[in-house]
């Protein structure tokens, strides 16, 4: 049967994610097997602090950037879609509040603090693979005002980071 074209770029990636939707599958369990043929080039910067779910924060200002990790988009491939909530949504530590589709699987981003979000990056509505090629630069997705600066201290470092990595 035909059908008529999608009006834009936009519409036709997010047509795709609502097909994918049923593929939906934790990250983590998709890694392993992704991941170990590029795990040399990983990279884990000591500045930051990471989650076991491949979060990486950095703190600003009081403020605490969030991105995920160099190992977690190399797992996920070609990134071509970021959902993320609006400026001044609440987000909570551990739960998740946003989603990167790329051409293999839609996954769930977690927030690896609480608190509300001040910025998201503009630059991923035009440029998704940003997330892939610079994932510590212009490739980063919210600043979080976190309800508890203290609760940045409790990630873990880049040497914990590599070692769960290195794990799997």
């Amino acid at each position: 049967m035909w059908r008529p074209a999608p009006t834009s770029a936009t519409s036709a990636v997010r047509s795709s994610r609502l097909r994918r939707r049923a593929y939906r599958q934790p990250l983590s369990l998709r890694w392993p097997i992704a991941c170990m043929r590029r795990r040399a080039r990983v990279e884990y910067p000591q500045e930051l602090r990471y989650t076991k779910e491949h979060e990486w924060a950095r703190a600003e200002g009081g403020r605490i950037r969030v991105g995920i990790t160099d190992y977690a988009q190399d797992a996920l491939g070609d990134v071509v879609y970021v959902d993320l909530p609006e400026v001044g949504a609440t987000v909570h530590a551990a739960q998740a509040f946003g989603e990167v589709e790329s051409t293999k699987s839609v996954s769930d981003v977690f927030c690896p603090v609480e608190g509300a979000i001040v910025e998201r990056n503009p630059l991923l509505d035009e440029h998704p693979e940003l997330v892939n090629e610079q994932p510590y630069g212009d490739g980063w997705l919210v600043l979080v005002d976190p309800a508890d600066p203290a609760a940045f201290d409790g990630l873990m470092n880049a040497d914990a980071y590599r070692a769960l990595v290195e794990e799997r």
